[in-house]
């Protein structure tokens, strides 16, 4: 079959490898599209958690191909979305019920291959039956599951006030999944754009703040003046050690601020220790997700869906077009691209 292999940070080409092994719990996909994010461009310098050789492409929408000699509860021809998790069940943290903290963790198209590629194979138990989505919009359904973690993780009080800073896929899913969960008051701050303008269709928001990209310290003073008592959750979706720093500044005295975003491995950030205590804030990081698509899948796989993807994946490519795909998501043409195979 046809995969995009990487041998090393950086060096990629589309090569011939034989079809996954196929275990007794596995299920084989045929891949019809993948979704392509930023954690692709980490892992293509080499940065995240991602091991090497690997074949990438962790948010796979696909066909059921074959089957395991266990599996029971799938058809060929099943249309499914996949968890791209894989936890060891026995490690210190899986046996305290923390199992996205598994010292042993792996993820297809990050530490094991993954569905860049015409066919991929996971364990029967995180293989997901889909109907109404697109196979393209289905690549959101991944994210969705790391967005509906973050809301478990915030745990919103009903009534709360919410800023999101960044317009990207996962926060537009996030955002709109905390109006559906607490958050009466939802602003998104982002730079003025394409993001912005779908966030409106999507109705993401109550209020949006369009940031001018070159001069926006008016504008973030002004959000200030206008919510002298902060939010009760602030969400920094950007991957901006800049913006992460200052986003503390907006959060209220007994609030939430949330680490959402991807950053660079070398990032850092400097928050006083005496506002965090005398405010008493409360700062939340929310990595991947472990249990989720189920969740995940009920709000968006519907025939009214509760969360609105349509319009996310605004670029798709073929698998030899990965270059002009990781080209399109540095010069932000893409809110986010998917790998396509039908």
């Amino acid at each position: 079959m046809k995969a995009l292999r990487y041998e090393k940070p950086l060096f990629h080409s589309v090569v011939d490898v034989p079809l996954p092994t196929l275990r007794d719990n596995d299920v084989m996909i045929k891949v019809a599209a993948c979704g392509v994010c930023g954690t692709d461009l980490h892992i293509h310098e080499g940065e995240f958690i991602a091991r090497f050789p690997l074949i990438p492409g962790h948010e796979v929408v696909g066909n059921v191909a074959a089957m395991g000699k266990n599996v029971k509860d799938f058809q060929v021809g099943d249309r499914v979305v996949a968890d791209n998790s894989e936890l060891c069940g026995e490690c210190f943290y899986c046996r305290r019920g923390k199992a996205l903290l598994c010292e042993h963790f792996n993820a297809h198209g990050v530490t094991l291959d993954g569905a860049f590629a015409e066919y991929c194979a996971y364990p029967a138990g995180k293989v997901f039956k889909i109907t109404h989505l697109s196979a393209v919009d289905a690549t959101l359904l991944e994210p969705a599951s790391c967005a509906a973690h973050g809301l478990e993780k915030i745990r919103p009080d009903i009534g709360s006030s919410v800023l999101m800073f960044g317009a990207g896929p996962t926060g537009l899913v996030l955002a709109q999944l905390l109006r559906n969960n607490g958050g009466c008051h939802v602003v998104i701050a982002a730079n003025a754009g394409s993001k912005m303008k779908l966030a409106k269709e999507l109705d993401a928001a109550d209020v949006y703040i369009e940031l001018d990209r070159q001069h926006p310290h008016a504008q973030f003073e002004q959000l200030k003046k206008e919510n002298p008592y902060g939010f009760d959750i602030v969400v920094e979706a950007t991957g901006s050690p800049k913006i992460l720093e200052d986003s503390i500044n907006y959060v209220r005295r007994g609030g939430k601020l949330v680490v959402y975003g991807v950053y660079s491995n070398s990032a850092r950030v400097t928050w006083p220790p005496t506002k965090i205590f005398g405010d008493e804030i409360t700062i939340l990081g929310s990595f991947s997700e472990t249990y989720m698509f189920p969740a995940a899948i009920a709000y968006l796989d519907g025939a009214n869906p509760k969360v609105k993807v349509s319009g996310i994946v605004n670029k798709t490519f073929k698998l030899d077009q990965w270059e002009e795909c990781l080209e399109s998501l540095r010069n932000k043409s893409a809110i986010k691209a998917a790998i396509v195979f039908e």
